[in-house]
Protein backbone atom coordinates (compact mmCIF):
# COMPACT_ATOMS: atom_id res chain seq x y z
CA UNK A 1 0.00 0.00 0.00
CA UNK A 2 1.23 3.05 -0.63
CA UNK A 3 1.73 6.22 1.62
CA UNK A 4 -0.81 8.54 2.29
CA UNK A 5 -1.40 11.84 0.08
CA UNK A 6 -0.46 14.47 2.48
CA UNK A 7 -2.01 17.80 2.83
CA UNK A 8 -2.45 20.99 4.88
CA UNK A 9 -4.33 20.70 8.14
CA UNK A 10 -7.16 22.79 6.55
CA UNK A 11 -7.58 20.21 3.56
CA UNK A 12 -7.45 17.49 6.22
CA UNK A 13 -10.01 19.05 8.34
CA UNK A 14 -12.47 18.95 5.23
CA UNK A 15 -12.18 15.71 4.29
CA UNK A 16 -12.18 14.27 7.99
CA UNK A 17 -15.77 16.10 8.28
CA UNK A 18 -16.45 14.72 5.05
CA UNK A 19 -15.55 11.29 6.03
CA UNK A 20 -17.50 11.86 9.51
CA UNK A 21 -20.75 11.78 7.46
CA UNK A 22 -20.43 8.38 6.29
CA UNK A 23 -19.34 6.95 10.20
CA UNK A 24 -22.19 8.48 11.28
CA UNK A 25 -24.55 6.77 8.76
CA UNK A 26 -22.61 4.05 9.27
CA UNK A 27 -23.19 4.32 13.23
CA UNK A 28 -27.40 4.74 12.62
CA UNK A 29 -27.29 1.64 10.45
CA UNK A 30 -25.90 0.13 13.32
CA UNK A 31 -28.30 0.26 15.35
CA UNK A 32 -30.89 -0.46 13.01
CA UNK A 33 -29.16 -3.74 12.75
CA UNK A 34 -29.07 -4.27 16.27
CA UNK A 35 -32.41 -3.08 17.10
CA UNK A 36 -33.65 -5.84 14.50
CA UNK A 37 -31.56 -8.62 15.84
CA UNK A 38 -33.26 -7.66 19.57
CA UNK A 39 -36.56 -8.21 17.73
CA UNK A 40 -35.56 -11.42 16.71
CA UNK A 41 -37.80 -14.17 17.73
CA UNK A 42 -36.30 -16.77 20.07
CA UNK A 43 -36.55 -21.06 20.24
CA UNK A 44 -36.64 -22.81 23.68
CA UNK A 45 -34.09 -25.07 24.21
CA UNK A 46 -35.38 -28.38 24.93
CA UNK A 47 -32.73 -30.43 25.70
CA UNK A 48 -30.74 -30.11 28.69
CA UNK A 49 -26.80 -30.18 27.84
CA UNK A 50 -23.97 -31.10 30.54
CA UNK A 51 -20.77 -29.59 30.07
CA UNK A 52 -17.52 -30.69 31.78
CA UNK A 53 -16.05 -27.87 34.34
CA UNK A 54 -12.64 -27.26 36.36
CA UNK A 55 -15.14 -27.56 39.48
CA UNK A 56 -17.27 -30.85 37.71
CA UNK A 57 -20.02 -31.00 35.48
CA UNK A 58 -22.95 -27.60 34.41
CA UNK A 59 -25.69 -27.26 32.78
CA UNK A 60 -26.36 -24.90 29.85
CA UNK A 61 -29.17 -23.03 33.00
CA UNK A 62 -25.67 -22.66 35.63
CA UNK A 63 -23.52 -21.16 32.74
CA UNK A 64 -25.76 -18.42 33.22
CA UNK A 65 -24.94 -18.23 36.80
CA UNK A 66 -27.92 -16.50 38.05
CA UNK A 67 -27.78 -13.66 35.26
CA UNK A 68 -30.76 -13.17 32.79
CA UNK A 69 -28.45 -13.50 29.57
CA UNK A 70 -25.40 -15.69 28.44
CA UNK A 71 -23.13 -15.52 25.40
CA UNK A 72 -21.04 -18.56 23.99
CA UNK A 73 -17.95 -18.14 22.38
CA UNK A 74 -18.19 -22.10 20.37
CA UNK A 75 -14.85 -22.33 20.28
CA UNK A 76 -12.68 -24.65 17.11
CA UNK A 77 -10.75 -26.80 19.23
CA UNK A 78 -11.36 -30.77 17.52
CA UNK A 79 -11.02 -33.36 20.39
CA UNK A 80 -7.85 -34.54 18.43
CA UNK A 81 -5.95 -31.33 18.30
CA UNK A 82 -3.40 -30.23 20.85
CA UNK A 83 -3.84 -26.01 20.69
CA UNK A 84 -6.63 -24.64 19.93
CA UNK A 85 -8.02 -22.45 16.76
CA UNK A 86 -5.68 -19.42 15.66
CA UNK A 87 -8.77 -17.56 14.50
CA UNK A 88 -10.55 -17.81 17.80
CA UNK A 89 -7.77 -17.38 19.85
CA UNK A 90 -7.58 -14.06 18.29
CA UNK A 91 -10.92 -13.59 19.48
CA UNK A 92 -10.73 -14.75 22.72
CA UNK A 93 -7.80 -12.46 23.05
CA UNK A 94 -10.16 -9.53 22.88
CA UNK A 95 -12.01 -10.51 25.49
CA UNK A 96 -11.68 -8.12 28.21
CA UNK A 97 -12.23 -8.02 31.62
CA UNK A 98 -16.01 -9.56 32.05
CA UNK A 99 -17.31 -7.73 35.26
CA UNK A 100 -18.84 -4.78 32.16
CA UNK A 101 -20.74 -7.67 30.63
CA UNK A 102 -21.82 -8.86 34.16
CA UNK A 103 -23.41 -5.44 34.51
CA UNK A 104 -25.86 -5.77 31.85
CA UNK A 105 -27.05 -9.45 33.59
CA UNK A 106 -25.43 -11.26 30.79
CA UNK A 107 -22.68 -14.18 31.29
CA UNK A 108 -19.50 -15.33 28.85
CA UNK A 109 -18.46 -18.55 28.07
CA UNK A 110 -15.82 -20.75 25.65
CA UNK A 111 -17.24 -23.69 24.55
CA UNK A 112 -14.90 -26.23 22.57
CA UNK A 113 -15.42 -29.90 21.78
CA UNK A 114 -11.83 -30.64 23.14
CA UNK A 115 -11.60 -32.50 26.86
CA UNK A 116 -11.11 -30.82 29.21
CA UNK A 117 -7.24 -31.81 30.34
CA UNK A 118 -6.67 -29.85 26.61
CA UNK A 119 -8.75 -26.92 26.90
CA UNK A 120 -6.96 -26.08 30.63
CA UNK A 121 -3.68 -26.86 28.60
CA UNK A 122 -4.46 -24.49 26.48
CA UNK A 123 -6.25 -21.70 28.27
CA UNK A 124 -2.86 -21.20 30.77
CA UNK A 125 -0.79 -21.30 28.08
CA UNK A 126 -2.90 -18.43 26.44
CA UNK A 127 -3.37 -16.40 29.52
CA UNK A 128 -7.20 -16.59 29.57
CA UNK A 129 -7.81 -16.69 33.28
CA UNK A 130 -10.14 -14.22 33.28
CA UNK A 131 -12.08 -16.04 30.73
CA UNK A 132 -14.97 -19.46 32.06
CA UNK A 133 -14.28 -22.46 29.71
CA UNK A 134 -15.78 -25.60 29.59
CA UNK A 135 -15.54 -28.58 27.58
CA UNK A 136 -18.81 -30.38 25.07
CA UNK A 137 -16.78 -33.29 24.53
CA UNK A 138 -19.57 -36.54 24.46
CA UNK A 139 -22.44 -33.93 23.83
CA UNK A 140 -24.77 -32.76 20.94
CA UNK A 141 -24.53 -29.13 21.83
CA UNK A 142 -22.08 -28.05 19.19
CA UNK A 143 -24.14 -30.82 16.40
CA UNK A 144 -27.39 -29.05 17.81
CA UNK A 145 -26.12 -25.60 17.21
CA UNK A 146 -24.56 -26.41 13.83
CA UNK A 147 -20.30 -25.71 14.92
CA UNK A 148 -19.34 -29.09 14.46
CA UNK A 149 -20.40 -30.38 10.88
CA UNK A 150 -18.69 -33.41 9.10
CA UNK A 151 -15.74 -31.18 7.91
CA UNK A 152 -15.00 -30.28 11.43
CA UNK A 153 -15.07 -27.47 13.83
CA UNK A 154 -16.17 -23.71 12.64
CA UNK A 155 -16.59 -20.64 14.62
CA UNK A 156 -19.38 -18.83 15.89
CA UNK A 157 -21.44 -16.43 19.25
CA UNK A 158 -24.26 -17.48 20.05
CA UNK A 159 -26.62 -15.42 22.65
CA UNK A 160 -29.34 -17.48 25.23
CA UNK A 161 -31.61 -15.54 27.25
CA UNK A 162 -33.50 -17.41 29.99
CA UNK A 163 -37.30 -16.93 31.78
CA UNK A 164 -36.84 -18.82 35.09
CA UNK A 165 -34.99 -22.18 34.12
CA UNK A 166 -36.36 -22.25 31.16
CA UNK A 167 -33.53 -21.31 28.01
CA UNK A 168 -34.25 -19.67 24.73
CA UNK A 169 -31.48 -19.20 22.06
CA UNK A 170 -32.02 -15.86 21.05
CA UNK A 171 -29.32 -15.57 18.06
CA UNK A 172 -25.89 -17.29 16.28
CA UNK A 173 -23.53 -15.00 14.44
CA UNK A 174 -21.13 -16.79 12.09
CA UNK A 175 -18.42 -15.83 9.29
CA UNK A 176 -17.48 -12.48 8.90
CA UNK A 177 -20.22 -11.20 11.13
CA UNK A 178 -17.85 -12.26 14.29
CA UNK A 179 -15.18 -9.69 13.18
CA UNK A 180 -17.51 -6.93 15.53
CA UNK A 181 -15.43 -9.08 18.22
CA UNK A 182 -12.03 -8.60 17.04
CA UNK A 183 -11.52 -4.92 18.70
CA UNK A 184 -7.68 -5.95 16.81
CA UNK A 185 -9.19 -5.20 13.39
CA UNK A 186 -11.58 -2.01 15.23
CA UNK A 187 -7.72 -0.57 16.05
CA UNK A 188 -6.29 -1.34 12.79
CA UNK A 189 -9.02 0.11 10.58
CA UNK A 190 -9.00 3.96 11.89
CA UNK A 191 -4.81 3.55 10.89
CA UNK A 192 -3.68 4.60 7.14
CA UNK A 193 -2.42 1.31 6.48
CA UNK A 194 -5.53 -0.64 7.58
CA UNK A 195 -5.40 -4.44 8.09
CA UNK A 196 -2.80 -4.45 5.28
CA UNK A 197 -4.50 -7.72 3.58
CA UNK A 198 -4.96 -7.00 0.18
CA UNK A 199 -1.40 -8.92 -0.88
CA UNK A 200 -2.60 -12.24 0.70
CA UNK A 201 -4.42 -15.02 -0.66
CA UNK A 202 -6.78 -15.16 2.35
CA UNK A 203 -7.31 -12.15 4.86
CA UNK A 204 -6.40 -14.52 8.18
CA UNK A 205 -3.25 -15.79 6.22
CA UNK A 206 -0.85 -13.33 8.95
CA UNK A 207 -2.68 -14.26 11.94
CA UNK A 208 -0.91 -16.82 14.79
CA UNK A 209 -1.17 -17.17 18.08
CA UNK A 210 -0.25 -14.15 20.42
CA UNK A 211 2.79 -16.48 21.78
CA UNK A 212 3.82 -17.69 18.22
CA UNK A 213 4.25 -14.44 15.95
CA UNK A 214 7.85 -14.92 15.85
CA UNK A 215 7.66 -18.84 15.61
CA UNK A 216 9.13 -19.75 12.19
CA UNK A 217 7.03 -22.70 12.00
CA UNK A 218 3.97 -21.53 13.87
CA UNK A 219 0.51 -22.72 13.26
CA UNK A 220 -1.45 -20.78 10.68
CA UNK A 221 -5.95 -20.43 10.55
CA UNK A 222 -5.62 -22.72 7.43
CA UNK A 223 -8.52 -23.93 5.35
CA UNK A 224 -11.86 -21.35 5.47
CA UNK A 225 -14.31 -24.34 4.30
CA UNK A 226 -17.14 -22.80 5.88
CA UNK A 227 -17.85 -20.38 3.84
CA UNK A 228 -21.50 -20.44 2.06
CA UNK A 229 -22.01 -23.22 4.61
CA UNK A 230 -25.59 -23.04 5.28
CA UNK A 231 -25.21 -22.81 9.00
CA UNK A 232 -29.43 -22.60 9.64
CA UNK A 233 -29.82 -25.66 7.90
CA UNK A 234 -31.62 -28.79 10.61
CA UNK A 235 -29.40 -31.46 10.82
CA UNK A 236 -29.97 -34.60 11.92
CA UNK A 237 -28.42 -36.06 14.95
CA UNK A 238 -25.17 -37.27 14.36
CA UNK A 239 -25.04 -41.28 14.35
CA UNK A 240 -22.57 -41.53 17.99
CA UNK A 241 -24.07 -39.11 20.05
CA UNK A 242 -25.42 -39.89 23.03
CA UNK A 243 -29.04 -39.08 21.96
CA UNK A 244 -28.88 -41.80 18.80
CA UNK A 245 -26.93 -44.06 21.26
CA UNK A 246 -30.02 -43.94 23.79
CA UNK A 247 -32.81 -44.08 20.62
CA UNK A 248 -30.66 -47.20 19.54
CA UNK A 249 -30.75 -48.53 23.01
CA UNK A 250 -34.63 -48.21 23.17
CA UNK A 251 -35.27 -49.91 19.59
CA UNK A 252 -33.88 -53.28 21.13
CA UNK A 253 -35.95 -53.32 24.27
Amino acid sequence: MSFPQIVSREEWTSARESLLQEEKALTRARDQLSAARRAMPVVPVEKEYVFASPTGEVTLLELFQGRRQLLVRHFMFDPKAEEGCVGCSMQADNVGDLSHMHARDTSFVMIARAPLEKIEQFKARMGWAHIPWVSSYGSDFNYDFNVTMEKGELPAVSSFIRDGEQIFHASSVFDRGGEVFINTYNYLDVTPLGRQEEELAHPWDWWRHHDRYDAEQAANPGENWWTGVNKFEVRQVRHDSPAAQQQAEAGTQ
